[in-house]
């Protein structure tokens, strides 16, 4: 059985256990400023909305690794696309983060527009490389951009305002925007995924010659997906910028890309639940350890491994295993 015909006939339980997960998560995630506070520990809301902006850009990966099988290794360009918008426009004079959060989604969109339509001609590893090479033009176009720090990146001023209000000047502001915004990204996704445009995107991943057969193109599938996904990481970057108060083309390079296929990865690939779990559990892993040792990166090494080998699903993949989630592909 294929994963179409597995979409149409899922039992209502399995949506509703994941639907419960995703709402246990936010719950969660929203009582976290009133308990830091409560700690006497501020810091944890600067992580927690760091957390949050990672698990929308790796929401919007996994709507093309996952559900389209494309697996890109620039997709962070689009982060970076996102946050050098919050500058580029704060230096104009446009701080209202709905402007900037606009301009940051057609940007991303428009590059994604042209470059997808490239590089979707391409399949495999063919297609990973081109999508590489794109990432870094874009990653040394801003390193050559003296006028906003190049390499060293640039500061900004202040942080974005709604509206005319400074909403976001507080960490608590901040927090509750992120969290409505990935949210939304969330409940967009889920039902996109499960319309018939995400059916057809998924089966063109089982098989797209069997698609082609029954009367569909995947290339126009593909490339919308393509779109969204970028235009949705580009709103992660707006985020971004204005939680660290910064903008460097780091946020761009292909490490970065690769950080977050690792978030799917650990989480489970294929699954949004286990993309947003993902990206939250590897943020604050790496928060965790880094103030244990200054080589965290190998303890999250060994993590990572132990994850792959006792459960290929990632996270998801483990929670199903004590049957705490229904099958989540």
């Amino acid at each position: 059985m294929t994963y179409m015909t597995q979409t149409l006939t899922e039992p209502r339980a399995g949506l509703a256990a994941r639907l419960k997960l995703a709402l246990a998560i936010f719950a969660l995630l929203a009582v976290v400023p009133p308990l830091a506070h409560a700690m006497g520990e501020p810091f944890m809301i600067i992580i927690a909305t760091r957390m949050m902006v990672f698990a929308i850009a790796a929401l919007s990966l996994d709507l093309i690794l996952g559900h389209g099988a494309m697996v890109s290794f620039g997709h962070a360009a689009y982060l970076g696309f996102g946050s050098y918008a919050v500058a580029i426009l704060s230096r104009a004079g446009i701080s209202d983060l709905v402007l900037q959060m606009v301009a940051a989604v057609l940007a991303s969109a428009l590059f994604a527009l042209v470059t997808g339509a490239i590089s979707l001609r391409t399949r495999g590893v063919y297609f990973i490389m081109i999508t590489l090479a794109f990432g870094q033009m874009a990653y040394f176009f801003f390193v050559s951009f003296s006028a906003l720090g190049g390499d060293d990146g640039v500061a900004l001023a202040a942080r974005s305002t709604v509206l005319g209000l400074p909403l976001l000047q507080g960490e608590t502001g901040l927090f509750y925007v992120t969290l409505g915004l990935l949210i939304a990204a969330f409940a967009g996704l889920y039902l996109l995924t499960r319309s018939r445009f995400g059916r057809v995107l998924t089966g063109t991943r089982e098989s797209a010659l069997r698609m082609q057969a029954i009367g569909f193109r995947p290339l126009p599938y593909q490339l919308t997906a393509y779109v969204i996904s970028a235009a949705i990481c580009g709103v992660a970057g707006v985020l971004l910028a204005n939680q660290a108060v910064y903008v460097s083309p780091a946020y761009m390079s292909w490490h970065r890309s690769g950080e977050m296929i690792v978030m799917l990865v650990l989480g489970g690939v294929g699954s949004l639940t286990g993309a947003m779990t993902g990206a939250l559990v590897t943020v604050a892993l790496e928060e965790g350890l880094a103030r244990f040792s200054e080589h965290w990166r190998l303890g999250f090494g060994l993590i990572l491994v132990l994850v792959a080998l006792l459960s290929p699903g990632g996270l998801s993949g483990l929670l199903r295993k004590f049957n705490l989630l229904r099958d989540d592909k």
